[in-house]
């Protein structure tokens, strides 16, 4: 690194705009946070129209429970296989690249998606459109932290779960709209709307400081802070912090191997997207027609009420956002994990002595709404936040990889045994099991998760690699 940061004056601006009412500097910001963030939409609508379409596409090609259970989680065994390929992808072409290739394998498995022509075809299509999701849920967090500001990196990073609530969402919509037709086709194609916009605006985005400081590009990764700072004296400071870590070389596997301080990291990771998707946010997601059905809802309502959830899933996530940098992760997870378990444990109580009455039925679905509400204000989002934060630079494309794919894993097997589950456990035994975790990850928060809350990446990787007990890591 023979490229140093001179004084303060040559990285101050040439013309003093700072008494204009518009904030070029923060619109900007938003601007790239929102384009990176699509990729989340991307994810939310491929985890969304498998919950309207699945139905459908099975009586039309006679798919048994298992078979509609693979069509569901071969999504996640692609994601698993692209968050691993992600980590190299994203170090050697760069996260804005690596951003590139998602959004157009996205493209092909939505159109393969649409136009499959049996079961095996759709599941493999659904493998393509999961590498895809793979490779944006490992970037996109990613890229997005690294050009946050300190004070709005929670909020940053955030943005990506914000998107995945938005494309469920619109997914759900799209799916009650198609349902009154059957066209379980259109319900895949409209989702490579989206994809085809991110492709393009991904395009207009600039490149990671981080990134572009580790390839030796310091002129270009000084230019774009300055753009991305309202004060020069703050970027000054963040390159020449970014200078320090990038001395020591990306070591992945061989650190896990050799540094106890890193393995404590990366099995942080491991747990906190295990608690993520164990919650059971995806067997609502997934299945919630079928758990509707369960409660003696019609098909059309069914579909309406799952959209219904979809939006309150999407409204608690700008929660997340505003309160993220201000309350904390911790007392955020806390709440998040006690209305998870409560909500689980009580509509578990309503299924065990049955859904006979229409207030029954009302008290069903808002205790789903409650459900994920506390998903989307708190483990939905921070997991992604906690997960970008607690990796040493050294390790940390190998630790987010690791965690990512643990993610999707987990993820492939709520998604593959939900159905064997209700058929075995009853659904109100589903439902209790799911409380109990509920219970367990609270407990969990409280042993081992540390408050990041306006730490620098910086101050949170020395306190871990001195051995700090990792509750202890932040605050």
């Amino acid at each position: 690194m023979n490229d140093q940061v001179g004084t303060t004056e040559t990285l101050l601006p040439q013309d003093d705009s700072s008494t204009s009412i518009f904030d070029a500097t923060r619109f900007k910001i938003i601007a790239i946070g929102v384009i990176a963030a699509l990729a989340g939409l991307m994810s939310g609508l491929d985890i969304g129209v498998v919950a309207g379409a699945l139905d459908l596409f099975g009586k039309e090609y006679h798919a048994s429970t298992v078979a509609l259970e693979w069509v569901v989680s071969s999504m996640m065994a692609g994601a698993a296989a692209g968050a691993l390929s992600a980590g190299w992808m994203s170090k050697a072409l760069g996260r804005k690249h690596s951003l590139i290739v998602g959004g157009a394998i996205f493209v092909i498995g939505t159109i393969g998606c649409a136009m499959s022509w049996s079961v095996a075809s759709m599941i493999s299509f659904r493998v393509v459109m999961g590498i895809a999701v793979g490779i944006s849920a490992f970037t996109a967090p990613l890229y997005l932290s690294e050009i946050a500001s300190e004070d709005a990196r929670g909020a940053m990073v955030s943005t990506y779960q914000l998107m995945v609530t938005v494309g469920i969402f619109i997914a759900f919509l799209s799916d009650t709209y198609f349902s009154y037709s059957g066209n379980w086709r259109w319900m895949f194609g409209v989702a490579g709307i989206p994809a085809v916009l991110f492709l393009i605006g991904v395009l207009f985005l600039p490149y990671s400081p981080r990134w572009l400081m580790a390839q030796g590009r310091q002129k270009e990764a000084k230019q774009i802070l300055l753009d991305l700072r309202d004060d020069p004296l703050e970027a000054a400071k963040e390159i020449r912090a970014i200078r320090e870590q990038l001395e020591t070389k990306q070591e992945g596997f061989k650190l896990f191997l050799s540094n106890s301080n890193f393995r404590r990291s990366v099995a942080l990771g491991v747990m906190l997207q295990m608690m993520q998707q164990l919650a059971g946010i995806n067997i609502v997601m997934y299945y919630a027609p079928n758990i509707l059905a369960a409660a003696h809802f019609d098909a059309q309502s069914q579909m309406w009420c799952t959209a219904i959830i979809g939006l309150v899933n999407m409204l608690a996530t700008f929660v997340a956002l505003g309160l993220v940098d201000r309350w904390g992760r911790k007392p955020i997870l806390y709440a998040g994990f006690t209305v998870m378990a409560l909500g689980m444990g009580v509509l578990a109580m309503l299924l065990q002595t049955g859904m006979s009455t229409q207030s029954s039925q009302i008290a069903a679905v808002f205790l789903l709404m409650i459900f994920c509400a506390g998903f989307a204000m708190s483990a939905g989002p921070l997991t992604w936040v906690l997960c970008s934060e607690i990796q040493p630079l050294a390790g940390r494309d190998f630790g987010i990889a690791i965690s990512t794919f643990t993610n999707w894993m987990t993820n492939l097997l709520v998604g593959v045994s939900f159905l064997t589950l209700m058929q075995t456990l009853g659904t109100a035994g589903t439902f209790w099991l799911f409380a109990g975790l509920n219970a367990l990850f609270l407990l969990l928060t409280i042993l081992f998760v540390p408050e990041t809350r306006g730490m620098s990446l910086a101050v949170i990787e020395k306190r871990l690699m001195q051995g700090v007990k990792l509750r202890k890591l932040g605050r």
